[in-house]
């Protein structure tokens, strides 16, 4: 409707869902009044930053596609899914464990972020920021519940940044990225519960019987990009898996003894 004021719901204080998606808003301040709030949307405005008073009840947010820049000033106790897709974001700064412990659900994706450095939300449990610009995999160690991870068309070539205390990851997509060698892809072995690894689009796709190659690195795995793993498939990358080992334990006895001799 082409909405650019919206002081008029100051006075339905009583409101619990709230849908101003698709007009010209870019002061949120009259929503402060709206204390019995719930769910929020603000899709396909204006603003240009998510920054309003505590609602102490407010649990869903969508301010995709406005022209955010930062996500500060975001502090409502129960909020547990944030979207802020497709705005001008860059830095991933600014969400307190203090204020949002609560969150479980973050979407980020079609941003303008350069890494993951900066968030330190350890109830997180679904994390997407696809296409965001992400060159380096930072911080992630204190997601330590974070079940969902979403990586896909971004510019990192490493898989550095992935840690042990990740205790809770099963889905992780890598699609359309650069990493070219198995060597980073066992960097993930990390991660002990990874069960589903979507990795189309990266150079390391197109090496030799590439598909064993990951599954005799990540043994744990149920699907590996859109394809459930076959009972064959695995027989195979064990048997890869114990030569592989068999051949380690033969080098290392032959330097032990050049040592020696």
């Amino acid at each position: 409707r082409d909405l650019t004021d919206i002081s008029l719901l100051k006075s339905f204080i009583h409101l619990r869902y709230v849908d101003l998606s698709e007009n010209k808003l870019h002061d949120l301040s009259p929503l402060s009044s709206l204390t019995e709030l719930l769910w929020l949307r603000m899709d396909g405005n204006l603003l240009t930053s998510a920054c309003m008073e505590e609602l102490s009840y407010l649990q869903v947010i969508s301010f995709d596609r406005n022209r955010i820049k930062d996500m500060e000033g975001i502090s409502h106790p129960r909020l547990a899914t944030l979207s802020l897709k497709e705005n001008k974001i860059q830095t991933m700064l600014g969400l307190s464990q203090d204020q949002l412990f609560n969150l479980q659900v973050l979407e980020l994706r079609g941003n303008k972020l350069k890494s993951t450095a900066g968030l330190s939300l350890t109830k997180l449990k679904k994390l997407y920021l696809a296409e965001t610009g992400i060159g380096s995999l930072e911080g992630l160690e204190g997601l330590e519940q974070l079940e969902t991870l979403h990586l896909r068309d971004n510019k990192f070539e490493t898989l550095n940044g992935f840690s042990s205390s990740m205790k809770c990851l099963q889905y992780l997509n890598l699609r359309n990225n650069g990493i070219s060698s198995f060597q980073e892809v066992e960097k993930l072995q990390v991660l002990p519960v990874l069960q589903t690894l979507v990795l189309l689009d990266n150079p390391c796709t197109d090496e030799p019987d590439y598909r064993l190659e990951v599954l005799a690195l990540l043994p744990h795995l149920q699907r590996l990009d859109k394809e459930a793993v076959e009972e064959d498939e695995q027989a195979e990358a064990m048997r890869i898996r114990r030569t592989r080992q068999e051949e380690k334990e033969k080098e290392k006895v032959r330097t032990t003894w050049g040592e020696e001799g």
